[in-house]
């Protein structure tokens, strides 16, 4: 699966060509901080997975001169397109038609063709695939794929070269890609826990299960977090390193993303505050003196839904 060695090699890859994120005392909360993840290039981590697997890629000879395709709910999508205007690759990506229309406007501003199909990420994915064997396109999985969980995981090692060192990581979960890299960056060194929204807990019964299995999607962080099945290599890793899976409700979501507009003036998109909900649900209550980061991925939104 992946190492903390892969996520090095990752941050050797794309050093000069992602932001290093800052972090921010969280208020009244002791050692608390916020990894600001969402200044990332394309609002998201994902641009750090997307660049690494389309530099590696180019690397090892895998990149055809038919581009990339990637299935995305519209995070992943618009990191693999921006990664592929940067690198001057041709990239077509595929969304859910449930996916945020702010998030479909900057695909199509980043160049890339956009096919929007199928109303849950799976339905995407099965059209990526078949149009990737037709034309011998480069795949870009939104998640589940060595490359992209490695390029994410290097917020994870910025974040603790910030800090000098968290004890607990608190990170969302939809399939897994950001989780399994935080989890491999920081393995022997920190806890990192996922966080998931109660209509799409797919780390949560794969835990339960002792295996990936098909859960059901909805609610507010569906076009985000709405990965029917957690990723083979989040499953493994969250395994191997005692990964814990936290729930959250649609109006914890909601609340935590008004919370850090209300207190902070940060916007983010609703999958991205769950791993705030974490602690203003009351999910996770830190010990005295205990070092919690937690990330904050994303602000692809619509900044008037804060109203």
């Amino acid at each position: 699966m992946i190492s903390r060695a892969d996520v090095d090699a990752a941050a050797a890859r794309i050093g000069g060509r992602v932001r290093h994120t800052p972090v921010l005392p969280v208020a009244d909360s002791g050692a608390a901080v916020f990894k600001l993840e969402y200044l990332q290039h394309t609002g998201t981590f994902k641009a750090r997975g997307a660049l690494n697997r389309i530099l590696a890629a180019a690397e090892s000879g895998e990149l055809s001169d038919a581009g990339v395709v990637a299935a995305s709910g519209g995070n992943a999508g618009i990191a693999v397109a921006y990664a592929a205007a940067q690198l001057g690759v041709p990239a077509e990506i595929y969304v859910p038609v449930i996916s945020s229309p702010a998030k479909v406007r900057r695909l199509h501003e980043l160049g890339a063709v956009v096919v929007q199909t199928g109303n849950e990420f799976a339905e995407a994915y099965e059209a990526a695939q078949k149009r990737v064997t037709d034309t011998g396109a480069t795949f870009c999985h939104p998640y589940d794929h060595p490359e992209m969980a490695a390029g994410a995981g290097t917020l994870a090692v910025e974040l603790w070269e910030q800090t000098g060192g968290v004890d607990t990581v608190l990170v969302a979960v939809g399939g897994g890609g950001l989780l399994a890299g935080v989890a491999a960056a920081l393995e022997g060194r920190a806890r990192v826990i996922g966080v998931e929204p109660t209509g799409a807990r797919s780390l949560h019964d794969a835990l339960a299960a002792g295996r990936p299995v098909d859960v059901p999607v909805s609610g507010v962080a569906a076009d985000a977090l709405g990965a029917r099945r957690v990723g083979d290599i989040a499953f493994e890793v969250a395994r191997r390193t005692g990964v814990r899976s936290l729930i959250v409700e649609d109006d914890d979501l909601t609340s935590a993303r008004r919370h850090l507009w209300d207190h902070y003036r940060i916007t983010v998109e609703h999958s991205a505050a769950a791993a705030m909900a974490a602690l203003t649900a009351g999910a996770y209550t830190p010990s005295d003196g205990e070092r919690v980061a937690v990330v904050l991925c994303g602000a692809n939104t619509d900044p008037a839904t804060l109203a």
